[in-house]
């Protein structure tokens, strides 16, 4: 059992961690979760030792081996399989003593030991472990100082998984890691044999592996049995307890205020309100739930334009003259809500700066609406925000040619208001910097967003409300992302980078993760997959023609939900002109009273109408997928 007890650390002269205490059972599988800057970092760094305690202890068994990644990424000539492999200590150790030992019957123990720690299947082990992380044959025999730092990371996380330590700690492992490999992972981890304690804002991780839920907040640790949306429930049975809770004290501290204001001056009740002032003093305050008002995002809607925002035809792109993706033909339009599926380095980032206009096509054609604007997030710009501006000078600086107030308006569209808009950037969170870089990049409303990892700096609660965000704007919005949870509930179109070009995914995001996972595949004899070569093209020109028959489904249906929008905000305007007909939108103004009914009436079947053609649309689009 891992047990915290009575634990304090403070950084800086200030208390991240105040007397907090949980209990970790042995095989436990723990999410730790909490707020950007609430301190799970620093419990993690005291768990293995890297941070002395100021108060309070860290107990478990002898002997348990800890594992957490280095905060170094591995270099050198070596291997990515060669470091991976390295990482069994015991293994090494034992095969050097094997090359030297001489004595028949200390060899036999080696070999035996050998055996016992299942040695000689070691580097299919771990091969398996790096091809889930999504290196290939290839990839795994090159030296490690010629892969990028994210690459290194994977092969840290890589060594890690395969020590297989006693207790196993990870800190947001999925960060460096593509959709691919973060459901790989999450399949690694549901079998894990030993304790987990990882901290992570993927919710389908935390509903899908883990068996608590260790929330860190206002440097106090809770336990909640089960997975992250069994936490919500019980978190906000809590916060209503504590709010009926609070409510009932408040108004039992008011009743004694108001008698001993009353009652102290009084000889005959002064010994009363004495002793009821006493036990106002006692009172402990129950304080509610806190909530993070700085919570925020939101897009502005662009001006409307006639689809389609950008086509291409045939269209070639790459670096120098290399072409990564070809025969691209794509169309977006308005109202696409599309996630890029694909292993890191098949595509999607080169399809999405030919998108956003960094990249011309090499060959073929790219048509976009000369009136478009693009707003276009990248994990770089967060990393480049200068530290020492504050968030108002960054973005006084991006809008200059605007008033100090519309500079306000949108630094609060993303939580910077009042005295944090006067932070310096080098002093806020990551989630806080993320924030800061998308309202740098929508402040001209633009007409497609491109979102390159949104979410990699934010919590559960930040992603959630971005989501929100997300199906509230009117635009466009291209999403690499590797938190299903978030593609899920934005995305209406999936589109494949692979092969080296881009294409429409049919199937839904469970078929995908199923075709990722290796799960619900057809099998086939020799014949059969012979017959299914013959019959490719066949097929091909099938899935064409009911690619375009979707297509045209959704346009239809697209264009019924702006009809169904239309006429909401008609009937909204009708129903406010009869509630105040002293203030009428100024097409209203020349109707009478009697007339705005008519018209209500008119509007309202219009309405009915539309929703029932959007009905039938969806469910032939649903049909079809």
């Amino acid at each position: 059992m891992l047990t915290i007890s009575d634990l304090t650390v403070r950084l800086g002269g200030r208390t991240i961690i105040e007397r907090a205490s949980a209990s970790i059972p042995p095989g436990g599988r723990v999410g730790l979760i909490g707020r950007n800057g609430a301190g799970k970092s620093t419990l993690m760094k005291a768990l293995i030792g890297e941070i002395d305690p100021d108060d309070g202890v860290i107990a478990m068994p002898r002997r348990t081996r800890l594992g957490y990644i280095a905060q170094e990424a591995p270099h050198g000539i070596a291997t990515p399989l060669e470091a991976v492999l390295a990482a069994d200590t015991e293994r090494l150790e034992l095969l050097a003593k094997a090359e030297e030992a001489a004595d028949p019957e200390l060899l036999g123990d080696i070999y035996e030991r050998l055996i016992a720690i299942d040695a000689y299947t070691a580097p299919t082990r771990a091969a398996v472990i790096l091809t889930g992380l999504g290196f290939d044959e290839e990839m795994q025999n090159r030296p490690l100082d010629s892969f990028s730092g994210g690459w290194k990371m994977r092969v840290a996380l890589g060594s890690l998984l395969f020590s297989q330590p006693d207790v196993l700690l990870l800190d947001e492992p999925s960060n460096h890691l593509d959709l691919e490999a973060t459901l790989w992972l999450e399949n690694f981890l549901k079998s894990y044999p030993a304790t987990l304690v990882v901290i992570s804002h993927e919710r389908d991780l935390l509903n899908n592996v883990v068996d608590h839920i260790l929330h860190l907040q206002g440097g106090k640790l809770t336990l909640y049995a089960g997975g992250y949306d069994s936490f919500e429930r019980q978190r906000a049975e809590r916060a209503s307890q504590l709010a009926a809770a609070k409510a009932a004290q408040d108004a039992q501290r008011a009743r004694l205020q108001d008698y001993v204001a009353r009652n102290s001056a009084r000889a005959s009740t002064a010994k009363q309100a004495q002793s009821r002032a006493k036990m106002l003093a006692k009172m402990q305050p129950i304080a509610a739930l806190a909530e993070d008002p700085s919570l925020s995002f939101g897009f502005p809607d662009p001006t409307e334009l006639r689809p389609p925002l950008v086509t291409l035809d045939m269209a070639a792109v790459g670096y120098g003259d290399t072409p990564i993706l070809k025969r691209l033909m794509l169309r977006i339009d308005p109202d696409d809500r599309i996630a890029l599926l694909g292993r890191n380095g098949n595509g999607k980032t080169t399809l999405a700066r030919l998108l956003a206009a960094q990249l011309a096509p090499m060959e073929g054609a790219m048509a976009a609406s000369g009136q478009m604007k693009v707003g276009y997030f990248t994990q770089y710009q967060v990393e480049e925000l200068a530290g020492g501006d504050t968030p108002l000078e960054h973005m006084t600086r991006a809008m200059k040619d605007k008033t100090p107030g519309a500079v306000r308006a949108q630094l609060g569209r993303f939580g910077f208001s009042g005295a944090r808009a006067t932070q310096q950037v080098g002093k806020l969170s990551g989630g806080e910097r993320a924030r800061l870089a998308l309202a740098l990049i929508t402040y001209e409303a633009p007409h497609m967003l491109i979102l390159d990892e949104p979410t990699n700096h934010l919590d559960v609660d930040a992603r959630e409300a971005l989501v929100q965000a997300l199906n509230d704007y009117s635009g466009a919005v291209i999403l690499i992302s590797h938190d299903r949870h978030m593609v899920e509930l934005t995305a209406d179109r999936l589109v494949l980078v692979d092969d080296g070009t881009a294409r429409d995914y049919n199937g839904s995001m469970e078929d995908y993760i199923d075709f990722v996972l290796g799960r619900n595949q057809p099998k086939g004899d020799a014949a059969s997959r012979s017959g299914g070569k013959r019959d490719k093209k066949a097929r091909e020109q099938a899935n064409g023609q009911a690619s375009e028959e979707l297509r045209a489904l959704k346009e239809r249906l697209n264009a019924a939900e702006r009809e169904q929008t239309k006429l909401q905000k008609q009937l909204a305007a009708i129903d406010a002109a009869l509630a105040n007909p002293s203030n009428r939108q100024s097409d209203l103004k020349r109707l009478s009273m009697e007339e705005l009914a008519q018209r209500r009436a008119s509007v309202a079947d219009a309405l009915e109408m539309a929703e029932a053609l959007w009905l039938d649309l969806g469910e032939q689009v649903e049909a079809l997928a």
